[in-house]
């Protein structure tokens, strides 16, 4: 400390009473710390945009190409599924109509990949014969997530099959889409559960014979 100059001396004696005197105390002209902020770069309204959200692919967004939507009908619809985002596109020829979200089935329930047909149309009334649910004699529930297949169904109970509307069979070992949860992963015995939202204008665009392909 001798060879320090008696001001340059001072100002590190400042330095070290005040880093230590005001241990503790807020800064008034302290900056908060840096925090990235997602920035979409892309115009609002674009599909660019669309997958650009923090949080796509799991979200709930829809995106439709209204022009493309409208002309979109069962003689040039197709849907591809992509299980690893959880998201089902409805095409017309190589055009994207719509881009909306869906529940595949979860790991003890794989839904199968490769390229599948509609192969039947039920719009409502349609109850999975293999899952459901099953009540005593009473009518009170015994087994919420029933396979009819195994679980035994008491005297006098009755086994009802969960609700598929907007039904579109893709396999006949029971594979297909149609409206159910979707939580924003994995959940189904295999079907493709399809969004609220959406299903409706998905069931009226496809017919029996329109592709179905479902990629991992």
């Amino acid at each position: 400390m001798r060879n320090l100059s008696p001001i340059i001396f001072a100002c590190l004696a400042a330095c070290l009473f005040n880093s230590c005197s005001n241990s503790g105390t807020p800064n008034p002209n302290q900056t908060a710390p840096f925090k990235a902020v997602h920035v979409n770069p892309y115009k609002p309204g674009t599909y660019a945009h669309f997958r650009s959200q923090k949080a796509y692919p799991r979200n709930y967004g829809v995106w439709k190409n209204e022009a493309v939507l409208a002309r979109t009908n069962a003689t040039n619809a197709s849907i591809r599924i992509d299980i690893s985002d959880q998201r089902a596109y409805l095409m017309n020829g190589t055009e994207l109509a719509m881009d909306y979200p869906v529940a595949t089935g979860r790991s003890k329930y794989p839904t199968p990949t490769g390229n599948f047909r509609v192969l039947e149309k039920i719009k409502e009334e349609k109850r999975s014969s293999t899952y459901g649910k099953i009540y005593d004699a009473e009518g009170e529930l015994v087994k919420s997530d029933a396979d009819s297949r195994v679980d035994p169904i008491p005297e006098g109970g009755k086994y009802v099959g969960a609700a598929m509307p907007y039904w579109m069979r893709i396999t006949w070992d029971g594979v297909g889409m149609h409206k159910g949860n979707v939580p924003r992963h994995p959940a189904s015995h295999g079907c493709v559960r399809t969004y609220y939202k959406v299903v409706s204008t998905v069931f009226s665009k496809v017919r029996v014979g329109t592709r179905v392909s479902i990629v991992q």
